[in-house]
């Protein structure tokens, strides 16, 4: 955040302590409205951050609003009912978000299936389990699940081919990069249409992990073929809401804002550099006077309390400021806080 040189903050002489304080609140606008161009951080750790996505509250879509957790030390977490999860990396030409489950089951593991719970998602936010993910389900009780592989089955059984768990599946037998981990124990592969299910089906099996199938590039010719790999991990897919409001902010002969959003309403904001908000950067017909206001409110998330007393602040400053005589980084026993 931008710090305030106290050698050349204006004041006035106020006549007591109260109004000392309201002159503070009216600074404290002023420094938040120049602080709003570094406020939407752009990465976190080598993961770039772009819309919809932001980890600064009032930045980004609302869709996705306290979505990103970035720590100190640079790692973004996904946060979801389930838990918050590492994330490995965030395309937006393809988009997903790659995450890790601490609780699955890796290679380490072997034989011995530590206490795990069930990824799930928040439905009311636009992320969505990809289909390029697949689950391995180890030491099911048959008593509950359906285990069989899975074309013997589907051929005596095609209306309920979608419960098994299929017994004979690539992947139990080829365990992405150790293919003979599990020794005493059984494995089949079953895709959950729902998170319930993924419950249901934990709730008959000692343990599971997600393979996610990632796409390379095997060639470097023009018509490049590619193939997949599977890896461990959690493909989240997501869509990304484009307005014409947030293309024209972010239009390069524009201004090349970024879109945000007021925190209070959730209307859409468009925030740049100079700390002003409008329908874009370059729009010189939107008053200055708004910024303060909209951004102290929007982007650094003041509670409605502080808003009020910067409300009176303000009232109070540009009553008293035509009597009061103004001086420069001058303190004395009169106009002291404490």
């Amino acid at each position: 955040m931008t710090m305030i040189d106290p050698l050349i903050v204006f004041t006035y002489k106020p006549q007591h302590k109260f109004s000392s304080f309201l002159c503070v609140c009216f600074l404290i606008i002023i420094t938040f409205v120049e602080a709003q161009s570094n406020l939407c951080r752009t990465s976190c750790g080598n993961i770039p951050i772009n819309y919809p996505f932001g980890i600064d509250d009032g930045c980004g879509s609302p869709y996705y609003r306290h979505i990103l957790d970035c720590s100190e030390l640079g790692k973004l977490e996904l946060r979801t009912p389930s838990g918050r999860y590492p994330v490995h990396s965030i395309s937006y030409s393809d988009p997903h978000v790659l995450v890790t489950d601490p609780y699955m089951w890796n290679c380490q593991d072997g034989d011995n299936f530590r206490p795990t719970r069930p990824f799930s998602l928040d439905t009311s936010t636009r992320f969505s389990l990809s289909p390029q993910n697949d689950y391995l389900f180890f030491n099911c009780s048959e008593d509950y699940v359906i285990v069989e592989p899975k074309p013997i089955f589907c051929e005596r059984f095609p209306d309920r081919c979608d419960s098994s768990c299929d017994s004979a599946s690539y992947l139990c037998r080829h365990l992405p990069e150790c293919a003979t981990a599990l020794d005493r124990s059984s494995c089949c592969s079953y895709y959950p249409k729902a998170t319930e299910s993924l419950r249901l089906m934990l709730k008959y099996c000692a343990s599971y992990t997600s393979v996610y199938w990632r796409t390379i590039v095997t060639s470097t010719t023009t018509d490049s073929p590619t193939s997949q790999v599977p890896e461990y991990g959690i493909r989240v897919d997501f869509d990304i809401p484009v307005t014409t409001h947030c293309l024209q902010c972010q239009d390069l002969s524009k201004g090349a804002g970024t879109c945000g959003f007021d925190t209070q309403t959730q209307n859409f904001l468009c925030l740049c550099k100079k700390g002003n908000v409008t329908s874009y950067c370059k729009d010189l017909d939107i008053s200055e006077h708004r910024r303060a206001s909209v951004i102290a409110g929007a982007v650094m998330g003041v509670s409605a309390a502080g808003a009020v007393g910067i409300g009176v602040g303000i009232w109070f400053f540009k009553k008293v400021r035509a009597k009061a005589p103004i001086t420069c980084g001058v303190q004395s026993n009169e106009n002291r806080l404490f």
